[in-house]
């Protein structure tokens, strides 16, 4: 691992670490502006821009800029161009002050540092439709001449920077429902409302999250069949890399570039057989759902309590905590914790009047006391049985509802039996339960992911029907007709078959035998 340089960031602290930060983000709104070099006047100026309002004196910015290039970030250059009538307009004039890569990279570093600590994160179901699009686009500019060279590489970075956002935001918002899960708010209608509002948001995120990661795992596989390796060395000579002294820098660039495509393959397919990140990140999301609906809940059960036992706990530990002395201790242990609830002092003996008034309790009878009333605070009533209804018409209706149920089933799996491959058109009028199977089949078979010839499997929940659906070869429209109106799809090659090889259903016909029968 490469080591940052020890000084790099030593200008953040001490009594001028103020000044010296306002002083390297004046010459970064310098370099914004194209401005690759300051004077003290130069200097002066861009302060005021970046907020510095306090005097200053010049010995005092002399200092400062000393400083900054003792810890090399930044470089003092004499300006040999000018002429110089007085001392005081030569110092003014004479020395130039920029910026050095060291001066760079340790401003990008606090940047970036006060930007993460102001961030929350997000997850953004937006930016992977904005994967997946930036793939497709690579898979058809793959195919273009070298014309489209600037364009495959404007493609590939925003690809990489969308990938970098995904990551970020996903790390950041995952951090923050961490601290979520742990914190405990002080003001408890707050604390509930940014709980609930952050269930509602993961929710929403969750939905169609695995036919996005589906869509971006197909958009790289199709991208890898075109060649990743020529995709980047185009993209490299669509980059138009300056010329620089030394190392060529084509080999970083490439090694960068496979460096992120591996991160994109770890997040929606990856290569050991590991499961992808964007799954991972689904279970994490979930799993905060149920958290935060216990913790919600817990919150909702204090309230409707007169107390909470967590809150009477607390308060005994704070007892513990300022006990003067161990004796005391104990007697507090024994106080809180040696004796149990008279919840039975109120109870009567069952026979009063046998029990002479002039014995005292404790030569009187025990009375029985209910383990109901340990537990629960209450007392045992016991009534009269109540009667048993009578449930033979309620079965009656509800196997006669199961009957006709089966029996549409069966009707429906009868009209989209197929002998063979058919076209979606061949089913052109259908009734609403037929139409409805139907739908299932073909909404499980599109979620499904297609083999090397195009064709999608898929099964129902039952396990017993198989859908194979194709692409239609042709391009034709297919228009299905319902006493409810009509639909309009693509006229997708379809068989429908009984898990097992048999293209009858068995089942299916017994039931609407045993119908026809009744």
């Amino acid at each position: 691992m490469r080591r940052v340089p020890p000084e790099m960031f030593r200008f953040t602290t001490g009594e001028t670490a103020d000044l010296n930060g306002a002083v390297l983000e004046a010459f970064g709104v310098a370099g914004e502006h194209l401005e690759t070099a300051l004077g003290l006047d130069g200097v002066r100026e861009r302060l005021r821009a970046v907020g510095w309002v306090s005097d200053l004196e010049d010995e005092e910015l002399h200092e400062t800029l000393k400083r900054l290039v003792k810890w090399e970030l930044l470089d003092v250059v004499h300006n040999h161009a000018q002429n110089y009538r007085t001392a005081e307009e030569y110092e003014r004039r004479n020395l130039h002050y920029s910026l050095t890569r060291r001066g760079e990279a340790a401003l990008a570093g606090v940047r970036h540092a006060l930007e993460v600590l102001a961030s929350t994160g997000a997850l953004q179901t937006a930016v992977l439709e904005a994967i997946a699009d930036r793939l497709d686009e690579l898979t058809l500019l793959s195919g273009e001449p070298a014309a489209a060279d600037r364009r495959i590489f404007s493609t590939l970075r925003e690809l990489e920077g969308h990938l970098e956002g995904l990551v970020e935001n996903t790390k950041a918002f995952n951090g923050q429902l961490q601290r979520l899960l742990r914190a405990e708010g002080v003001d408890l209608d707050v604390f509930r409302e940014v709980k609930a509002a952050t269930v509602a948001y993961l929710q929403e995120f969750l939905v169609n999250l695995d036919r996005r990661g589906e869509t971006v795992a197909a958009a790289v596989a199709r991208v890898e069949e075109r060649g990743i390796a020529v995709l980047r060395e185009r993209a490299l000579r669509g980059a138009e890399l300056p010329p620089t002294p030394g190392e060529d820098p084509a080999a970083g660039w490439l090694e960068s570039r496979r460096a992120r495509w591996a991160g994109l393959r770890a997040w929606f397919l990856p290569d050991d057989g590991a499961r992808p990140r964007i799954e991972q990140l689904h279970d994490i999301a979930r799993r905060a759902i149920v958290s935060l609906l216990q913790v919600l809940e817990r919150i909702n059960e204090s309230r409707r309590r007169p107390s909470s036992a967590v809150q009477d706990f607390r308060e005994l530990a704070r007892w513990f905590a300022a006990a003067p002395d161990e004796e005391d201790l104990h007697r507090l242990w024994s106080a809180a914790f040696g004796l149990g609830p008279a919840r039975h002092a109120h109870l009567a003996h069952s026979d009063p009047e046998l029990i002479p008034s002039s014995h005292s309790w404790s030569e009187a009878p025990p009375v029985q006391v209910s383990a109901l009333l340990r537990t629960s605070g209450r007392t045992e009533r016991f009534t009269r049985t109540a009667t048993v209804r009578d449930v033979a018409a309620v079965r009656a209706e509800r196997a006669e509802r199961a009957r006709a149920e089966r029996a549409e089933l069966a009707r429906a799996w009868q009209a989209l039996e197929t002998d063979g491959p058919v076209r979606l058109s061949s089913f052109s009028t259908l009734d609403p339960a037929a139409f409805d199977r139907l739908l299932d089949l073909l909404g499980r078979a599109l979620a499904a992911r297609p083999d090397a010839g195009g064709r999608r499997r898929a099964t129902t929940g039952d396990g017993r029907v198989e859908v194979a659906l194709s692409p239609p070869p042709d391009g034709r429209t297919a228009v299905l007709r319902t006493v409810q109106g009509t639909m309009a799809g693509p006229d997708y090659v379809i068989h429908v078959t009984a898990v097992g090889g048999a293209i009858a259903f068995p089942a299916v016909r017994a039931a609407t035998g045993q119908e026809a029968a009744g």
